[in-house]
């Protein structure tokens, strides 16, 4: 069933054309992401949608039955009600009937009524109907729906009675989200509800959205979200957009492949219009031939040139280098407390962080996370314990809140006030780098938009050249093509790196280590993202078996002891195994493709003709075949 409809929608703000014959549908149990870059329109879209927004032409159709619920970013709920009576609100026609209900169970008890049978008739086939109507519409499970959802929003350990004005923004934030989702209006409408969620907040809430009866209308810069939850993609950008099936992952190779074959008919047309105008030029004047070229010309005239393929917009352009290198130790924490006002939030913290490590600190909203890179910046005295920095060691800070940005100043002088040796030349240069170009560089930063305010402080920090950078949340705010080029600079940075950050994608990309902090304190845990949730679901496994087998150990002989302890064994070396055969596939994958790269070349005419390059090429073929070999050797072994 088409839930809503948007026909060749334009919108203006003053002179300036947003978005320009916008085509879109929305069907039951779709699920669509709108992508785009900061200030593409996606926003604006969802509140002409949410009817919050006017627009200057077109139409959006939609049944008067069909309902929609919209979230902006970073709405917070505010109410002078608890918590438990704030959600209860949503289901106010519920708790009516339910009153009727009891009102009519009390009549049903009445004597005077009882006595009367067409009287208690009357009153018990009312009942009825309303106690089936009651059913259908939940009302026997709307308040384990809300102990669900605020459950699931990380609200476990809080009093339902807690006034929602005392609680903090991030709070309150989830709260509208909750609060949205437990009206279950046939259309979501989600503008970056991703934001102050933490890590296992993000997992229930994408397995939510997978299970949501509604449609489903989402903003996010969030990958892994993405790629969980969506089965459509929109993308607007220059002032149109485009409709793309699949996840994200999909419709960036649907894009990719889109862009090469566009690429390769355009370069096709335009050789063959070369040829076109080559052969008119030279026989137009000749007798002999004129007919023909102008045959060729009235050819040229009918041809539908096509237009030059659009790539990407352009890309912020993000270097981090360091000034001098520092020593092999980096950072070392001694039984570390950490807090305000004498506030512990976390204590006994010791970690030790090497040069060139990249270290993604991951926890729980409240387990103190942005508290400890404070205390590292000295942004925050340590309320116990100590910590040192090795020898040479230069700190960069990347706070989220962006507190080091002076709101008054000019874009251009908040970075050349930091660095007055620079020429204006070489500070614009930067500034254009980060896609500050024009007058961009002379608006204030008050006037910034998030996502710009984002970039101008990893443009100071970049200036710094700093050999260790602590970064709090550094994706927050930043577009998706943004944070791939961020992603790539600190790939590439030669210091070290200790990171907060709750983009899943993003700590897989860059981590080396992954630290998680709790209230026993910190946890190591050697790999990236997925070697993380891998090993924790491992240690999840091991302590339910070790649970399971407790009562089993007491009661039985030795010999069910040892089974158990074979039992948990093999179960650990089928995990490696699986683990194994992952890494063979991925390798061979990797094979086949140097092989394939390797033989086209080989069909390179100037290739084919050197004989050491192609020679070369041949043992890398051969080589790269021998080890595929070996490999499908293992793999099969393994399979045995």
């Amino acid at each position: 069933m088409i839930l809503l409809q948007v026909q060749q929608l334009t919108k203006y703000f003053g002179a300036e054309l947003i978005l320009s014959n916008i085509k879109l549908e929305v069907q039951t149990r779709d699920r669509i992401a709108l992508v785009g870059r900061n200030g593409a329109g996606k926003s604006t879209l969802l509140k002409i949608i949410a009817g919050i927004l006017s627009y200057d032409s077109g139409n959006i159709l939609k049944p008067k039955e069909v309902t929609i619920g919209y979230l902006a970013q970073n709405t917070g709920l505010e109410s002078d009600l608890s918590i438990m009576d704030e959600m209860l609100s949503v289901f106010s026609h519920l708790r009516s009937m339910e009153a009727q209900l009891r009102r009519l169970e009390e009549q049903m008890a009445d004597p005077a009524i009882y006595g009367d049978s067409g009287q208690y008739e009357r009153v018990t086939k009312e009942y009825d109907l309303l106690q089936n109507k009651f059913k259908e519409s939940g009302g026997y499970q709307f308040e384990s729906d809300i102990r669900s959802v605020l459950h699931g929003l990380n609200f476990q350990d809080f009093d339902y009675s807690t006034k929602i004005s005392t609680l903090s923004g991030g709070q309150k934030t989830r709260l509208a989200l909750g609060k949205l989702l437990l009206t279950k209006p046939d259309i979501l409408i989600l503008d970056e509800p991703t934001n102050h969620l933490d890590i296992d907040t993000l997992s229930w809430l994408e397995q939510y959205l997978q299970s949501y009866n509604g449609a489903i209308l989402i903003v996010s810069h969030d990958r892994y979200f993405l790629d969980k939850v969506v089965n459509q993609v929109y993308e607007i950008s220059r002032q149109h957009i485009k409709k793309f099936h699949g996840n994200y992952s999909n419709y960036l190779n649907q894009k990719a492949e889109q862009y090469e074959k566009d690429m390769k008919l355009f370069e096709k047309q335009q050789e063959q219009v070369a040829k076109l105008e080559d052969f008119i030029q030279r026989n137009i004047a000749r007798a002999s031939t004129t007919k023909r070229a102008q045959s060729r010309r009235k050819q040229l005239e009918r041809m539908e040139r096509m237009e030059r393929p659009e790539g990407d917009e352009k890309s912020a352009n993000i270097m981090f280098q360091i000034e001098k290198q520092s020593g092999n130790e980096v950072l070392k924490t001694n039984s570390l407390t950490i807090g305000y006002d004498n506030e512990i939030i976390a204590q006994h913290l010791n970690v030790y962080i090497q040069r060139e490590e990249s270290v993604a600190l991951v926890g729980p909203n409240g387990a103190g996370k942005s508290t400890f890179l404070k205390t590292l910046v000295k942004k925050l005295p340590a309320l116990a314990g100590e910590f040192s920095l090795g020898a040479n060691v230069a700190i960069g800070y990347y706070d989220q809140e962006q507190a080091n940005l002076t709101s008054n100043k000019t874009v251009l002088n908040e970075l050349w006030d930091d660095y007055p040796s620079s020429d204006e030349k070489e500070i614009r240069t930067v500034l254009g780098n980060f896609l500050f170009s024009g007058d961009d560089v002379l608006k204030p930063v008050y006037a910034l938009s998030g996502g710009e305010k984002a970039r101008l402080a990893l443009a100071k920090l970049m200036m710094q050249k700093a050999n260790f950078l602590i970064l709090d949340e550094p994706t927050n705010h930043l577009d998706l093509d943004s944070k791939e080029v961020l992603e790539n600079a600190l790939i590439d940075y030669p210091g070290t790196l200790l990171f907060v950050s709750h983009d899943r994608y993003f700590i897989n990309r860059i981590a080396s280590k992954v630290i998680e902090m709790s209230k026993q304190g910190l946890t190591e845990y050697l790999g990236d993202y997925d070697y993380y949730v891998a090993k924790k679901q491992e240690q999840k496994e091991l302590a339910e078996l070790e649970r399971s087998a407790l009562p089993v150990v007491e009661e039985t002989s030795s010999a069910d002891s040892s089974n158990y302890y074979i039992d948990k064994e093999q179960k650990k070396k089928e995990r490696q195994k699986r683990r194994r055969i992952e890494e063979i596939e991925e390798r061979i994958e990797s094979l086949e493709a140097e092989i394939e790269e390797a033989e086209d070349l080989l069909c390179q005419p100037e290739v084919f003709q050197d004989h050491e390059k192609s020679l070369e090429l041949q043992q890398k073929v051969e080589a790269c075949q021998s080890e595929i070999e070996q490999l499908m050797q293992e793999w099969e072994t393994l399979h045995d």
